[in-house]
This record gives C-alpha cells, sequence and structure tokens, in this order.
C-alpha cells in the first residue's frame, strides 16, 4: 500500500512540475518574439531563397548535381537557431537572474526533477514549432523553385530531411537551456551558445589545412545541420544521422554537466 501511494504521489509530483515548469515557460517576456522572428526567418527566408534559386536550372550541369532543394529553402534555419538557442537560454537564466530559481527548489526540493520537466516542457514546445515552421518553410520554399528543381514531400529523402529541420532547431535549443544552467547568467550564456554556434565555425575557415577542416565538420552546427540535407553538405563527409548523433553528444554533455551542477551548487 505505501508503495503505490509513493507511486500516486510520485505521479502527482512530476505533474505539478511540468504544469508549473509550462507555465514559468509561457511566462517568458521574449518568449514569443523569439518564436515570431524564428517563423519570420524560416519561412519568409524559404520563399526568398526559392525565388532567388528559380533559375538555378540554367545552371551547369555540375552545379545542377550539386543543388540541394531541400537545404536550399530550409537554409534560413541556421540565423534562426540563434533565436531558437537563446530562447532556450532565457528559459533558464531569466529565473535565475530574477531569484525565483530559489521558490522553485524550496517547492520543488528534487532538483534534478526541476531540471528534466524543464527541458522537456521546452523540447516538446520547440519540437512542435519548429517541425511545423520546417514543414510551412518546405512547401512555401518548393512553389517558387524552378520545375526542374522542385522535389515532393513523398521523394526519397525528403520527408527525413524536413523533420530534421525541426529536430535541429529543437537539439540548439536544449544545448542553449542547459548552458544557461551551467553559467546562470544571460549575456554569458548567449555568448557561449553564439560562439559555439556561429563563431568558432568562422574561425576555424580562417585557419586552412586539414585539421582545421576536420575539426570544422565535428562542430555542433555543422554537423547537425547535416540533418536537413537532402545531399551531402559540401565538403563534410558526415552523413544526416551521424551528423545529428554529433550535435545530440554535444547536448548530453551539457545535460550532463548542468544535472551534476544543479545538485551541487546552491541557487
Amino acid at each position: 500500500m505505501s508503495a503505490q501511494a509513493g507511486a500516486i504521489r510520485l505521479d502527482s509530483r512530476l505533474r505539478a512540475t511540468a504544469r508549473s515548469e509550462w507555465i514559468k515557460f509561457r511566462s517568458v517576456r521574449s518568449g514569443p518574439f523569439a518564436l515570431v522572428a524564428t517563423a519570420l526567418i524560416v519561412v519568409v527566408g524559404a520563399w526568398l531563397l526559392g525565388a532567388g534559386n528559380r533559375n538555378s536550372a540554367a545552371a551547369s550541369p555540375a552545379s545542377q548535381a550539386a543543388f540541394d532543394p531541400v537545404f536550399t529553402v530550409l537554409q534560413g534555419i541556421e540565423l534562426a537557431q540563434l533565436f531558437v538557442g537563446a530562447l532556450g537560454v532565457i528559459t533558464v537564466t531569466g529565473e535565475y537572474s530574477s531569484g525565483l530559481i530559489r521558490g522553485t527548489f524550496v517547492a520543488t526540493p528534487q532538483r534534478a526533477q526541476v531540471l528534466a520537466m524543464k527541458a522537456l516542457v521546452f523540447a516538446a514546445v520547440a519540437w512542435a514549432c519548429c517541425t511545423a515552421l520546417s514543414f510551412a518553410a518546405f512547401f512555401l520554399g518548393q512553389s517558387v523553385l524552378s520545375p526542374a528543381k522542385h522535389v515532393g514531400i513523398g521523394d526519397p529523402g525528403v520527408l527525413t530531411a524536413v523533420l530534421g529541420g525541426g529536430l535541429y532547431l529543437t537539439f540548439v535549443g536544449l544545448l542553449g537551456l542547459f548552458i544557461g544552467v551551467l553559467v546562470r547568467r544571460t549575456p554569458a550564456a548567449l555568448a557561449a551558445l553564439f560562439g559555439l554556434l556561429a563563431v568558432l565555425p568562422i574561425a576555424l575557415i580562417l585557419f586552412k589545412g586539414t585539421i582545421a577542416s576536420q575539426l570544422g565538420e565535428y562542430l555542433p552546427g555543422n554537423a547537425g545541420e547535416q540533418a536537413f540535407h537532402l545531399l551531402p553538405g559540401g565538403a563534410y563527409t558526415l552523413g544526416r544521422w551521424p551528423g545529428l548523433g554529433v550535435l545530440a553528444a554535444y547536448v548530453a554533455a551539457a545535460a550532463v554537466a548542468a544535472f551534476t551542477l544543479i545538485r551541487r551548487r546552491d541557487a
């Protein structure tokens, strides 16, 4: 009987924590701005990129063979990732900066449970929104591409690539969330995330050579974006799933560090 009561209490506690984290997530002031900016960049960007490549069928045979109709229209994700990642950061750091995290840990001393539910709520919302935007961008972008380069959602590999766009953005958001837990200050956490996603890839481009190229391939952004490529991504040899796996490994490493530190240090 006590075991059953304990299971009921655990279930109730998890539901209460999930509900609390959902309320706090909806209360993030910059949340709507980040989601609207992401939507505009991904969807409007798809139309602009599709229209800009409308006449690509007239290019050389080599250029036509290398043309990726899915990545072309989803390329706005490379900019939108900064907003999704920032949303992950401020989902955590806003609570630290306001001091509300102390009240959260008083109400729910199981800190790992709080972080798990926070990450779960964020991942569910980010995946649903970003996957919907990925599909919208794909269909809009394909509608303005040249018929010679248009692909359908049922063509080999296309559906997986479109789903990969939503997964990629979700992983980037989770990476931002766990970095936020580790750093706890919004400017420093954003600097760390943007440095990892944007600055390091550019820095490695400046260092020409085989080693720099190989290192660049395993950066989280470069590796993870293979998920929404239909064709191999240029000089990179990682495929769709290995690339997404590398990004997932970064998220997992940040998660392990976050869960470890959140239980050991003061709020």
